[in-house]
């Protein structure tokens, strides 16, 4: 975020939307999917996606259907599991959906993350279009380019939660819609299109909930192009005032410029009074 801030030549408190795979919060869960408001002083997280868990931890960072069965056990509890119709739990063997089963019920090897990019993967999961993956991201590419040219502009149902201490944006109604869409035999590219002009609405949500005109869009899920430009022009219309990347990239290779950008609020922080006069 801090990175986002510097290459717009922004000052002051800014809510960052920051979006990526895997990020080690302050909590020891997966952040990922994190809306902060971020001042010279620090950062206060407002808001995230409703947290999940992923079964095999790290490993699910390479098949999307850990993500998938995550998500799909936050919802449906063990009871997934009697679901065979569902394409990532037929992508694992019978003795492989045994030994997950216990995993996720018991919390055994299972990291909790509010993961936007295993989102994205638990989506692609669930349409078939990727279980497991060669490089990070794949899923998520293959997601948005699944999106037809002539996209529609319909949208899933969301709902904001409050949690203890945040904003919770609750996947759940997204998720829901898309199997009810499947189970219909709706186009996978309406699909894709849908789930994308739904996040771009739970971003205007939350910045309408946290009041704060400006808004930066960074992290690696902003790398979907689709994503970026139907957030933006969201927020426009709703009398926000976007901020993104254009020179520096917003997934890792940008957070260099954040640390810099951080060492030097320090900086002004730790100066003395008569320095600053």
């Amino acid at each position: 975020v801090l990175a986002c801030r510097a290459e717009n030549e922004l000052e002051g408190q800014v809510l960052g939307v920051a979006w990526d795979g895997t990020g080690y919060g302050p909590d020891r869960t997966v952040w990922g999917g994190e809306f902060l408001l971020v001042d010279d002083g620090g950062f206060r997280r407002v808001a995230s996606l409703r947290p999940f868990l992923l079964p095999g931890g790290e490993t699910a960072v390479r098949e999307p259907r850990r993500s998938a069965l995550g998500v799909l056990f936050e919802m449906l509890g063990e009871a997934l599991f009697d679901r065979c119709d569902l394409l990532p739990l037929r992508a694992f063997s019978p003795e492989e959906r045994a030994v997950l089963r216990t995993m996720l019920a018991k919390s055994v090897q299972c990291s909790k993350t509010t993961s936007a990019g295993r989102l994205f993967d638990a989506v692609s999961s669930l349409l078939g279009h990727r279980q497991t993956m060669s490089f990070e991201g794949q899923a998520a590419m293959e997601l948005e380019f699944a999106i037809p040219d002539s996209a529609p502009d319909e949208e899933y149902p969301f709902r904001l939660a409050r949690g203890e201490d945040r904003l919770l944006v609750d996947w759940e109604p997204i998720v829901r819609g898309i199997l009810e869409d499947i189970a219909r035999g709706t186009d996978a590219g309406f699909i894709a299109a849908r789930f994308h002009n739904t996040l771009a609405s739970a971003v205007v949500a939350v910045a309408r909930e946290v009041g704060e005109e400006r808004v930066l869009l960074t992290g690696g899920c902003w790398q979907n192009d689709y994503l970026l430009r139907r957030t933006v022009r969201a927020l426009r219309e709703s009398a926000f005032r976007p901020y993104w990347h254009q020179r520096v990239p917003p997934n890792d290779g940008g957070i260099a410029l954040g640390q810099a950008a951080a060492l030097a609020c320090a900086a002004v922080r730790a100066r003395p009074p008569e320095e600053e006069r």
